[in-house]
């Protein structure tokens, strides 16, 4: 499944995608010279504050709009267009990271076999995620609004997937690693401006709504504002209910 991104859009309505991070940052804790690769890096910011603890970082991302925007942003770095499911690196890296990425994937099981092959002996695996309740009231208004303009909601089309803790702990041990942490924690994310929603819509629903023309696609944006802005809309700012997921796993033997 082809996931389409504006890099632009992204940096310049989602920045908070890679605020959000910094702290994902400090808890990888990057070590000089470590060799860490970051999984779905977007526009390369967090891969570009990993290499400021003079770590050296691989950013690697499924499209190819945001490596190039990224690659351009910080030319002194390395990235490079590639899908984390079908990667193939074996005992390269100390650590992998990952922000706001890892819930774009729908082959989990190809995706962490992969990153654990990547993994020296004793690396880690720092991430943060979509997780279990994750925007649940804009998918809920999408349903909704394409249910009333009389649209089909297309399940093959649903990109995410948002796990409870213990689900994602199940399947990173069942690789082989141990989980040190792992918590799912609600975390209210502000959009910027009175078009908050709408350029949210615009930026991260392309996929769920492909099927659509310009003109049914604008009649949603509409609707799913309708619908939220009772609940979802304070003081002039749009808030989405995120809830994410964050561990810390290593991978244990030889």
């Amino acid at each position: 499944m082809t996931i389409k991104w504006n890099a632009n859009l992204y940096d310049q309505k989602h920045d908070f995608v890679s605020k959000f991070g910094e702290s994902l940052v400090n808890l990888l804790a990057p070590q000089k010279y470590e060799l860490i690769l970051d999984v779905g890096c977007g526009t390369g910011d967090l891969a570009n504050e990993i290499a400021q603890f003079d770590a050296v970082v691989l950013g690697i991302d499924a499209s190819n709009e945001m490596i190039q925007s990224a690659q351009h942003k910080f030319p002194a770095l390395t990235f490079e267009t590639q899908d984390a499911a079908l990667m193939d690196y074996t005992h390269q890296f100390d650590a992998v990271f990952s922000n706001a990425a890892l819930h774009w994937m729908k082959q989990q099981d190809k995706v962490i076999d992969n990153i654990y092959r990547a993994l020296k002996p004793h690396g880690r695996f720092v991430a943060e995620m979509g997780g279990k309740g994750n925007i649940a009231s804009i998918v809920r208004a999408l349903r909704k609004s394409m249910e009333e303009l009389q649209l089909p909601f297309e399940e093959q089309y649903f990109p995410w997937y948002f796990p409870t803790a213990e689900e994602y702990q199940t399947m990173l041990e069942n690789e082989g690693f141990t989980v040190q942490m792992i918590t799912l924690y609600e975390r209210p994310t502000k959009l910027q401006g009175d078009d908050g929603l709408r350029n949210w819509l615009v930026m991260f629903s392309d996929n769920v709504l492909q099927h659509l023309s310009d003109h049914e696609k604008e009649l949603v944006y509409a609707k799913c504002e309708e619908l939220l802005k009772p609940d979802y809309y304070q003081d002039k700012q749009w808030i989405a209910d995120y809830w994410r997921l964050r561990f810390v796993a290593t991978k244990l033997g030889t």
